[in-house]
């Protein structure tokens, strides 16, 4: 995952991981754009903290990519809404790397990756809303 070499990845309770040892054993990567002011992120996030609560047992871990305006607007957001996932610190240079290299546009946006970076969808917010975990996870996987 050269995207995150050498990136520490932080939690809601302010814990942080190495990206590799945090992504060990897991087959995608979904990287989720978004950010708290953002309406039709609140509206997805809780559907994506539901979904991640069976998909991370198949081999997914999120990666959040954080749009907030401060630190604390992301911590806030991580602690309110979120699932037990990760998330790129707020002010690194891995958001614009991120958001350059996936071509990111708008908010919210799920980009499903192979530990690679080889792109496997880059709407995987629609398979999420419209598919069971299980369902969305073997889709990407096949």
């Amino acid at each position: 995952m050269d995207s995150l070499a050498g990136v520490k990845l932080v939690k809601a309770d302010g814990s942080s991981v190495e990206a590799e040892k945090a992504l060990a054993g897991k087959d995608l990567v979904l990287y989720y754009f978004s950010g708290h002011w953002c309406p039709p992120c609140r509206r997805f996030t809780p559907m994506l903290k539901t979904f991640y609560q069976e998909a991370a047992a198949l081999g997914v871990e999120i990666v959040f990519v954080s749009s907030d305006r401060s630190e604390e607007a992301m911590v806030d957001y991580m602690k309110e809404s979120h699932g037990d996932w990760f998330g790129v610190p707020f002010g690194d240079k891995t958001k614009e790397q991120l958001s350059k290299k996936y071509d990111i546009a708008g908010i919210p946006s799920l980009v499903v990756v192979n530990l690679d970076g080889t792109v496997v969808t880059q709407e995987g917010d629609d398979d999420v809303a419209n598919k069971t975990p299980a369902e969305a996870v073997a889709h990407w996987k096949a």
